[in-house]
């Protein structure tokens, strides 16, 4: 055997064997400094994330802003869900150790959501007519989330949707309360005030607004009595002061002349034929005249001077201002054109509104007081002369007339006033302070306050109010307590719970 064959056989293994040898030591190489990089760098980051600053979410609770968490839940003081707030920067350490009892909670909560939601969702709502087949003496009780109204169960539990309590409703039975409990912490928030229902002694007293006008009873309208022509008028225009006997004007009538001619001769005849069956003449032509407008002293002086006139003059039987003025000079008249309208001032009305709720304590014959700013005058007594029998259909208000005295004519009619009424005193009414009503229009509501410290919204009639105070015809008694602030929140939770009393009565969607 040759050994040469022997050595060129093998040598091509060797030399396969050496190079799988080379080429596969590099790739090694480098593969183990890969993973090696990759160990170091996931060590660096690690290092590096625990001081840094994470950035995490925040959840707090709508209800108590105090309640934070870094995981979704519920508060712990209301069970309402957290929700989430701006995201906060806290250390990575602080956020794992949160993180652990966050999720602890966050699992209890969520427990607890699908036990309620289950509880709420899977009982059964009572059927209409289950509700009305109840006695009338039982009350149902439900539970009601106070943020959603549809969320109705017959046990306890929290809403499925908000997480809050369900609150206890009584529905049904004899009663019309509606009780509504609200804990102490929740008072506070509220800042709910409350006042004794009391006995006090009520003053009639309205205070409004009025008008100075004239006293229509002192107004005069002059007319002549007969057809002519003003030859002379005294009087120029609307505003100017008229004395008692003052002449007006002058008017030439045919009329006049004739009655005039009438009663000259009655005296002629009665004179010369006796007097005896003439007398009745003489006295008729005279009282011809006086209708016609002459004043005894015109009549007699025609009778001494036996002397027609044929311009007659006429003048003013009471003094005052000119109101209106019709007439000019040589203007034909009748008797139904009026020629002037004269007022008196002494005496002035003042025409106050009373607000139509007001109405029924106002009586004839009760003190006034009148102020007119404008004029710096105040402290005017007066008294109510006249209650107008109707409301004005505008403005819903009853006018009050109060007689004034105006010797000085210091009051100007068309003049704003301020009017203060006064009446007799109510005493020993209920009374509560106006702020405890809640008035709706169709009815008047108040919240009371129970020996139990729960709250019920009670109907009440209303009498009069004054001095800040409510007059309690019927819905309270002496000792209760009302709230004076933070009613009307209590009422809306009312209005709410009350829409369950409508299912005892059949109606349900």
């Amino acid at each position: 055997m040759n050994p040469f064959n022997n050595v060129k056989k093998q040598a091509p293994k060797a030399v396969l064997l050496l190079s799988s040898l080379l080429i596969s030591t590099p790739w090694l190489s480098h593969a183990q400094l890969a993973s090696t990089d990759q160990t170091a760098a996931h060590q660096a980051n690690n290092h590096e994330q625990a001081n840094v600053i994470t950035q995490v979410k925040t959840y707090t609770c709508p209800m108590h802003s105090e309640v934070i968490s870094h995981e979704p839940g519920r508060c712990p003081q209301c069970n309402m869900f957290l929700v989430e707030k701006l995201d906060t920067a806290v250390p990575a350490a602080e956020y794992t150790e949160h993180q652990a009892a966050d999720h602890q909670t966050s699992e209890h909560g969520q427990t607890s959501a699908a036990k309620a939601s289950t509880q709420v969702f899977d009982t059964s709502v009572p059927k209409a007519d289950s509700l009305v087949d109840a006695p009338n003496n039982v009350a149902i009780i439900k539970y009601v989330c106070p943020m959603h109204a549809h969320i109705i169960s017959d046990v306890p539990g929290t809403c499925p949707i908000c997480g809050m309590n369900l609150e206890k409703v009584e529905t049904g039975g004899n009663t019309q309360e509606i009780n509504i409990n609200v804990s102490g912490s929740m008072q506070q928030a509220l800042a709910l005030k409350v006042a004794k229902v009391e006995r006090d002694t009520l003053w009639k007293f309205v205070e409004t607004v009025g008008q100075v006008d004239y006293d229509e009873s002192q107004i005069t309208h002059i007319h002549a009595r007969v057809t002519g022509w003003i030859e002379k008028l005294m009087i120029k225009s609307v505003g100017d002061t008229i004395k008692k006997d003052q002449l007006l004007y002058e008017i030439y009538s045919p009329d006049l002349i004739n009655a005039q001619n009438d009663y000259l001769l009655a005296l002629d005849t009665a004179k010369a034929n006796g007097q005896g069956r003439y007398k009745d003449l003489v006295r008729n032509a005279a009282l011809r005249l006086s209708f016609l407008g002459l004043n005894d002293k015109q009549i007699n002086q025609l009778t001494e001077s036996k002397q027609t006139q044929y311009r007659v003059p006429f003048y003013a039987r009471q003094e005052g201002i000119v109101k209106a003025l019709d007439v000019r000079d040589g203007m034909y008249i009748q008797p139904s054109t009026e020629v002037m309208s004269v007022v008196d001032l002494s005496k002035v009305w003042v025409i106050a509104d009373v607000f139509e709720n007001e109405q029924s304590w106002i009586a004839k014959g009760q003190k006034a007081e009148i102020a007119v700013p404008a004029m710096n005058i105040s402290g005017i007594e007066g008294t109510i002369d006249y209650i107008y029998p109707e409301l004005d259909p505008v403005t819903r208000s009853l006018r009050v007339r109060v007689v004034l005295n105006n010797t000085k004519v210091d009051l100007r009619p068309k003049t704003l006033t301020k009017v203060s009424l006064f009446g007799g005193p109510h005493k020993n009414v209920l009374v509560i302070p106006q702020e405890a009503l809640i008035q709706t229009g169709k009815e008047n509501r108040v919240i009371v306050k129970q020996a139990d410290d729960s709250f019920t919204a009670k109907k009440v009639t209303v009498g009069m109010m004054s001095q800040g105070k409510a007059e309690i015809i019927s819905g309270l008694n002496e000792g209760e307590r009302v709230v004076i602030s933070g009613q009307f929140l209590l009422d809306s939770e009312a209005s709410l719970k009350g829409s369950l009393m409508r299912l005892s009565s059949g109606h349900q969607h």
